[in-house]
């Protein structure tokens, strides 16, 4: 029992951190009157900065204060895996700059979550494995860069399932532990970015960052009731990622709202000579995706209505069908859109392109670090198989394991099905979907993010989940194999009090269209509300 109970336990490194750091040495009670943290957007914090009522030092020291909060006060969450111990001091550096010079951009002195698969050059990148436990990188994620030169600071990093991948895990990594759903504790927060999304539900910050190879920015944006941004493949860099399937991965932002999201992404998006996929995007980005958000702009759209991710869960398809009606209320015309069938689920091809993809892709991440880290997938399995590892306090996810060895049986690129799913059924995707958004003229598609609400933990069974299908992620896929932008937004809750979320998908580059869409029906809903399951906070 006590060794099952560390993987409901902040990692030894974030507790120390907040034990020592964890409380102001100036007094918040006087910001606390002028400022309310919980559900803060970027624009408050601006407001605030503006009027001199709110510091970028006393900001973070605000979420330090809330994030040792809930470990003495409870639920422990599990939802970050580092915190940064220079952060108060970096925020002092921005305030002192803004007084002098202005505000770099819309985050200057905003301090934000990144999921722990960005490289960071200051603080340890181990895609939630314990083999990469104390991994310096050579240097900063181009897209970590970038929100760096923007004036973010990096509060911590975020819990995900190790190497990006659930395996039934979900949320767990075997360095960080097991991630809790704050709106139902005996849930799981999806993965792979479920400490991310975890983490900006319960307030930890205003932003974080995700990564998407098979739904893992929506799905567990959804969970969290919170806003997941999928972008154009291309449209963000992967560089300095730790990869999964760069066929699929792609870096974007998770908030509360979508105004947020649309900050971020216009810092994140650019090309980068170091990501190839990049290159198309040349002229196609905006550093302001906030000029696209309007209230109306769902009022004369032609919205097509995919049809096939019902029956799963009765509770879903009824939100599902409360959003159509009030996507039609505010002045959408819906198009009803039966896809073939071989598009309802993509994960049999997408999981024979990982299998190929993952031991190359990885291994090429894993020369780039220090000698005493393991430089391939099978040095991994072994190291993870050996009496070193099997000591190590949290435990292993076997599934996870024989992931790995199923790789390593793989031929890797040459693979003549991995040839043929890439070049051709992947195009065949690609155009049946443009096809049927084009001849009806639809400016975006709308269906459940997931069939199903968030399941039970895999350490126990909820006998209140309920879901008629193996895989509820299956209308993710969509985006993922085709590489086009989808946005998840709150649309309701369960009886259980779980949140469902709503995807809006279109074709490539479409973000300016998405954004306004998901703005509109973000307004005009307003879904969005804390966990109830966490107890009130004071600043």
């Amino acid at each position: 029992m006590k060794k099952s109970l560390l993987l409901f336990q902040i990692p030894k490194q974030v507790l120390t951190y907040l034990c020592v750091f964890g409380f102001s040495a100036f007094p918040l009670a006087a910001v606390a009157e002028t400022f309310r943290l919980i559900e803060a957007t970027i624009a408050d914090v601006n407001q605030g900065f503006d009027q001199g009522t709110l510091t970028s030092e006393q900001l973070v020291q605000l979420y330090l204060n809330r994030i040792k909060a809930y470990e003495e006060r409870g639920p422990k969450i599990n939802a970050l895996i580092s915190v940064n111990p220079n952060a108060l001091a970096k925020a002092r550096e921005l305030d002192e700059e803004r007084r002098k010079t202005g505000p770099r951009s819309p985050l200057h002195g905003i301090p934000i979550i990144l999921k722990d698969n960005y490289n960071t050059a200051d603080l340890p990148t181990t895609a939630g494995s314990v083999l990469l436990r104390g991994s310096f990188p050579p240097n900063d994620a181009f897209t970590v860069q970038k929100l760096r030169q923007a004036g973010a600071i990096i509060l911590a990093k975020a819990n995900m399932s190790t190497f990006a991948q659930s395996y039934g895990r979900f949320g767990y990594s075997s360095l960080g532990g097991l991630t809790l759903n704050p709106y139902k504790l005996t849930r799981n927060p999806s993965g792979s970015s479920g400490g991310s999304g975890v983490a900006i539900a319960a307030n930890f910050a205003m932003l974080a960052t995700g990564t998407d190879t098979s739904g893992s920015i929506r799905a567990p944006a959804a969970v969290a009731g919170i806003v997941g941004i999928k972008p154009t493949q291309g449209l963000v860099s992967r560089d300095g990622i730790v990869p999964l399937t760069l066929s699929f991965d792609t870096a974007g932002p998770m908030a509360r709202t979508v105004k947020d999201g649309a900050i971020a992404l216009g810092i994140m998006a650019g090309v980068d000579p170091n990501d190839p996929r990049t290159l198309d995007s040349e002229g196609k980005s905006y550093q302001d995706y906030t000029q696209f958000l309007d209230k109306n702009a769902l009022k004369g759209a032609r919205i097509g209505v995919a049809v096939d991710f019902r029956g799963a869960n009765r509770e879903v398809d009824a939100l599902t069908e409360a959003a159509v009606a009030k996507v039609k209320a505010l002045g959408a015309t819906v198009v009803m859109v039966d896809l073939p069938t071989k598009l309802e689920n993509l994960w049999p091809w997408m999981e024979k392109v990982t299998a190929a993809e993952f031991e190359p892709q990885l291994e090429n991440y894993l020369q780039t670090l220090g000698s005493s880290f393991p430089k391939s997938l099978e040095e991994m399995i072994s190291l993870t198989l050996s009496g070193r590892i099997r000591n190590f306090s949290g435990s292993i996810n076997s599934a996870r394991i024989e992931g790995a060895k199923e790789s390593l049986l793989n031929k890797e690129l040459a693979d003549v099905d991995y040839l043929y799913l890439t070049q051709h059924e992947f195009a065949s995707v690609r155009e049946i979907l443009t096809s049927s958004m084009k001849s009806q003229k639809l400016d975006g598609m709308i269906f459940p993010t997931m069939t199903c609400p968030a399941s039970s933990l895999y350490t126990k069974d909820d006998p209140t989940y309920q879901c008629k299908v193996d895989d509820p992620y299956t209308p993710g896929y969509l985006a993922n194999v085709s590489g086009f932008p989808a946005i998840s937004v709150p649309m309701g809750f369960t009886k259980q009090g779980l949140p469902v979320g709503l995807t809006f998908l279109g074709l490539p580059y479409s973000e300016p269209t998405l954004l306004g869409l998901a703005y509109a029906y973000e307004q005009a809903t307003k879904f969005r509300r804390s966990p109830k399951t966490t107890p009130a906070l004071a600043n």
